[in-house]
């Protein structure tokens, strides 16, 4: 069952993000594998970012290399834990 995810990340900058999102694109593997939809927006506060996973299982498995890479980088580890919320249907325009 696919999920929606929104996680808000205050302090964090485009710079910090631009940072991991590299890093985790350099490592080897699938490291997104599972990840139907990324969206990163940056607001007054800092970053909030909209995810769509294939399932729980897929975006766990994410978030086990992410967080090492995350933490590394100094984003915050404190806070509110990102949203998940079963999606009930989602389609691609044009497929």
């Amino acid at each position: 069952m696919a999920i929606f995810i929104h996680a808000a990340l205050p302090g964090v900058t485009t710079d910090q993000y631009d940072a991991l999102n590299a890093q985790l694109q350099a490592l080897p593997g699938d490291t997104f594998a599972g990840c139907l939809s990324h969206t990163c927006v940056a607001t007054d506060s800092g970053l909030e970012i909209f995810d769509l996973w294939e399932s729980q299982e897929a975006m766990d498995k994410f978030g086990t290399v992410m967080m090492p890479v995350a933490e590394k980088l100094g984003f915050p580890t404190t806070g509110e834990p990102p949203k998940a919320q079963q999606v009930h249907n989602w389609w691609t325009p044009g497929s």
